[in-house]
């Protein structure tokens, strides 16, 4: 197989499996059957591609290619249980009388797959697990991690969902607009997730998975155009104005450029404009939820001359202002290293401080390497080292894992 055709194939795989995943989903109404699928479509493609060449709509093809593999895999599993005959037929009949209109529905499948992994018959923590697995692709280990539990522990719960989704026949649909509002906080957060996970991921080789950026960035401009209320506009502006610094934090070897040392002429600068029309039209709306106020956050250090010219007083007014909403350790850790940037490093360490003696994110890399960096600033470098060092053990990032054993370096000599 020529290697442009196999890297051809990887590249439609990491950036394209989850979509016709979704779709099979759709399609197939069995999660496990669907993935089943869309894994032969892929080794389908590996196969056919080289000789016939690459088809003019690859997503398309995979998710054809796939139904009729399903189809296949229903047929030879009816040779021991007679009722699958039917399930074949059937599927049969809906590929024939749809095949002209393949497309129609796929751009939209993987909204659908969320709202259907967010269904309130589902246990909250049940819909987070679900939609990580089914929409990110992320394995059941880095969710586990995620969650701080077993990966047994959250396999089970992926399978009670998808178990629960099959007997209660919930259906793979957008919900009427009525029904919007009250589903739409969990679709939120999902999407929130999915943004994260893209935008820092949680381990591995890269910093970012812009696959999965941009995915929730698409997922969340169809929910705006669906129901565009302010804390779905808050939250598009958000990923837009995060997303925009993508290009400026790493370097060429991918490893991790702070912000204070970023070069803004490579942010861009189109998407902070968009993102900060889209934060006014949302407060202009009367309410003020967290995603705006993230947003907001966001974009005063995106539209900051320089790091130093940020005005860190009113990014410590809007913490303030998400403590009262969301009251939470992140928000906390984020507060205590902007009370830093205003006050100076001693006041935030004492913040951070309280956070440790109050057990709160003691797991949490990101508190110890801010402590570390405030002690450095207060030129305390055993304890910075320390605390650097603690960061280390706890990311499984490599290009974090890099940055901070640099930092231990020079602290060190």
């Amino acid at each position: 197989m020529p290697a442009s055709i196999e890297a051809l194939i990887n590249g439609i795989y990491r950036s394209e499996s989850r979509r016709v995943l979704a779709t099979l989903i759709r399609l197939l109404k069995d999660f496990d059957l669907a993935e089943e699928a869309m894994h032969d479509a892929f080794a389908a493609a590996l196969q056919q591609w080289p000789q016939e060449g690459v088809p003019h709509n690859p997503r398309a093809w995979l998710v054809s290619t796939g139904r009729f593999k399903a189809i296949d895999q229903i047929r030879r599993r009816a040779k021991f249980h007679v009722s699958l005959e039917d399930v074949a037929e059937q599927l049969e009949e809906e590929i024939q009388e749809q095949e002209e209109d393949a497309t129609s529905h796929l751009e939209d499948d993987q909204l659908r797959l969320i709202f259907t992994c967010c269904h309130p018959s589902l246990a909250p923590e049940a819909q987070m697990a679900l939609t990580l697995r089914e929409i990110c692709g992320l394995t059941t280990e880095a969710i586990a991690r995620a969650f701080l539990t077993s990966p047994s522990t959250l396999a089970q719960r992926i399978v009670r969902a998808k178990n629960k989704i099959r007997t209660a026949s919930i259906p793979y649909e957008i919900p009427a607009r009525n029904e919007l509002p009250e589903r739409l906080d969990a679709v939120l957060h999902v999407i929130y997730l999915v943004f994260n996970e893209g935008y820092s991921a949680s381990s591995g080789a890269v910093l970012i998975r812009q696959e999965l950026t941009q995915e929730a960035i698409r997922l969340g401009r169809l929910l705006a155009d669906l129901l565009p209320e302010p804390e779905v506009l808050g939250l598009l502006a958000l990923m837009l104005i995060q997303d925009s610094r993508r290009h400026a934090r790493s370097d060429n070897n991918g490893d991790l450029i702070r912000l204070e040392d970023q070069d803004r002429r490579q942010w861009d600068h189109a998407q902070i404009a968009e993102g900060s029309a889209l934060i006014h039209r949302a407060l202009s709306a009367g309410q003020v939820d967290i995603y705006c106020l993230q947003a907001a956050i966001a974009a005063l250090h995106a539209t900051a001359p320089s790091f130093a010219e940020t005005d860190w007083a009113e990014i410590c007014g809007f913490y303030e202002l998400l403590l009262l909403r969301t009251p939470s350790p992140i928000i906390q850790l984020n507060r205590a290293v902007a009370i830093a940037m205003r006050d100076g490093p001693a006041a935030g360490l004492t913040l951070l401080e309280q956070l440790i003696t109050q057990q709160q994110l003691t797991d949490y890399y990101l508190l110890h390497a801010a402590r570390a960096d405030l002690f450095a600033q207060l030129g305390e470098l055993e304890c910075a080292t320390a605390a650097y060092t603690m960061a280390l053990e706890l990311t499984e990032q490599e290009p974090e894992r890099r940055f901070l054993q640099k930092q231990i370096t020079r602290l060190r000599h």
